[in-house]
């Protein structure tokens, strides 16, 4: 065990000594596994760079000890909302009554909460909140309860999410305050009471109303695009017939026919047939790509300024602080499972190594032996390369590619440490509509059966021979407005596959990161 990893291990004995006086959780430990801190697991240490990394780890273990002292289980599975959808919100409730009293009862303890939610706080999104919409209901309730009761102060951005909802939540909780405060010892009456105002709310019932009229309203805009899309197609049918194209139109017929052989009422077809007979139909379409020299590889780096790509880097590592604790774990759990695959031997009764501590015995009963040392065998394990494709097309903007930004981010981070190599691809195009491949098809007078006519732009953001820490900044790109444009999957797909192919390793896994929607308006 190294110096990190051995004061890791006692500052984590110190939490755990910590939670178990909060919690009053004296009670010997009659098994010896026990005894380690990995029994704990309700925290997780992975990096700590900084005070801020101390502060929460240390609010996340007194909240977890006040939970177990002063939340009963009974009480608070009676006392759950009839209603799902405000399950969160009483679970908040009561993490708040908890987190208070221990607050109340220890100022260290209400000193680590006021730090952490501060925190916490000033790395809230810094996104557009226009609308209610924008504001999660579930966030602005925290917000409020730590406004009102841990007496937190809120940043410009916090109001702004909490004054969307802030009439709502005081008009059915002000009234009530005074009386919560006054009862927060007695948990059956705290939880019971917060259960009657969520049975009198009408937050979650107002959003799902709204959200079947908005359905309603999409559904008869896109009846009436149908009706006239079919329009356009019947006559575009009648004038190329026989024409087999790669178009958008001849695109949107294909989809119409897959919707039509999944939505048939055999039980016998399965989803896997369906495919097997579009890809028959498609075998004797030749792909054709009517000029490729505007085409482009590049590397992330190269696409932006590196001041411009670090503020991006900022924003993604905002948006991952929210889910650090869970990445930690799942990163964890991964890393033990790789690592276990590489199954460790040893060799024994050498003259030189590792001294051999089962065999000291013999050497005391006879100190003329000669003492015996043991190696650790090469590990008989493959190199393994991994290269994650992901879709930059326009169907991926806002949450899908900051999902997939944070997944290649994770991934990278985790392989890295179990010595897999990994490389991280993106494909969109440079332009909207064709670009100048579509100029240049103009400027030949528009042959017919032209083939892709669209500006390729694949992106480089992590070779396999870079490290996570010398390329981790061009995720970020991924976030950046006007990058996110069209996609041609199959050419990504080949492209990625013949740079995997030229790896020496021997095992290669690509994966591709995609919401399947194609894009191709040229």
């Amino acid at each position: 065990m190294n110096k990190e990893d051995n004061f890791k291990e006692k500052f984590k004995q110190a939490l755990i000594s910590t939670a178990k006086v909060i919690s009053d959780d004296y009670r010997p430990n009659t098994n010896k596994q026990n005894v380690s801190s990995n029994n704990f697991n309700f925290f997780e240490l992975d990096n700590l760079n900084s005070r801020h990394d101390f502060i929460r780890l240390r609010a996340e273990t007194d909240s977890e000890a006040l939970k177990k002292k002063f939340c009963n289980k009974k009480i608070y599975q009676k006392n759950l909302p009839n209603n799902s959808s405000y399950k969160s919100l009483y679970d908040i409730s009561e993490k708040i009554r908890y987190e208070l009293l221990g607050s109340k009862m220890l100022k260290g303890i209400s000193k680590n909460f006021n730090e952490n939610y501060n925190q916490k706080i000033s790395l809230k999104r810094k996104d557009q909140l226009k609308t209610k919409d924008d504001a999660n209901v579930v966030e602005a309730f925290e917000l409020y309860m730590l406004k009102n009761f841990l007496k937190i102060k809120l940043n410009d951005t916090s109001t702004k999410i909490l004054n969307f909802w802030e009439k709502e939540f005081d008009s059915s909780l002000n009234n009530h305050i005074k009386f919560l405060h006054k009862n927060l010892e007695n948990q059956e009456i705290y939880n019971s009471k917060f259960s009657e105002i969520f049975e009198k709310m009408d937050i979650f019932d107002a959003e799902t109303e709204n959200e079947k009229n908005e359905n309603q309203d999409v559904d008869d805009e896109s009846n009436n695009n149908q009706q006239n899309q079919s329009e356009d197609e019947q006559e575009k049918n009648k004038q190329d017939e026989s024409q087999i194209g790669i178009d958008a139109d001849s695109d949107l017929n294909e989809y119409s026919m897959g919707e039509q052989l999944v939505d048939t009422d055999s039980e016998e077809q399965s989803s896997e047939n369906v495919n097997q007979k579009m890809n028959l139909d498609l075998i004797d379409k030749n792909y054709k790509i009517f000029t490729n020299q505007f085409d482009e590889i590049a590397k992330a780096e190269t696409l932006e300024a590196a001041e411009e790509i670090s503020k991006l880097r900022n924003n993604l590592d905002q948006q991952l602080v929210s889910f650090q604790d869970l990445i930690t774990k799942l990163a964890n759990k991964l890393q033990r499972k790789l690592l276990a695959k590489q199954n460790r031997s040893w060799e024994f009764d050498l003259e030189e190594g590792l001294l051999d501590s089962s065999k000291l015995t013999r050497v005391i009963m006879d100190p003329y032996h000669s003492l015996s040392f043991k190696k650790e065998k090469d590990l008989d394990f493959k190199d393994t390369v991994v290269t994650l494709l992901i879709d930059n097309s326009g169907s991926m903007r806002g949450r899908p590619i900051t999902i997939a930004a944070l997944c290649a981010d994770i991934l990278s981070r985790t392989l890295e440490r179990c010595s897999v190599k990994v490389e991280i691809l993106g494909f969109t195009t440079k332009n909207w509509k064709g670009g100048k491949s579509r100029e240049h098809w103009n400027n030949n007078n528009k042959p017919k059966k032209p083939g892709r006519l669209n500006d390729l732009r694949h992106i480089i953001y992590k070779n396999a021979d870079t490290q996570w820490r010398q390329s981790k900044k061009n995720l970020g790109l991924m976030l950046k407005e006007g990058l996110l444009k069209e996609n041609i999957d199959g050419e990504a797909i080949s492209w990625a596959f013949n740079r995997l192919k030229k790896r020496k390793e021997e095992r290669k896994i690509l994966m591709v990161i995609s919401d399947g929607a194609p894009v191709d308006d040229s």
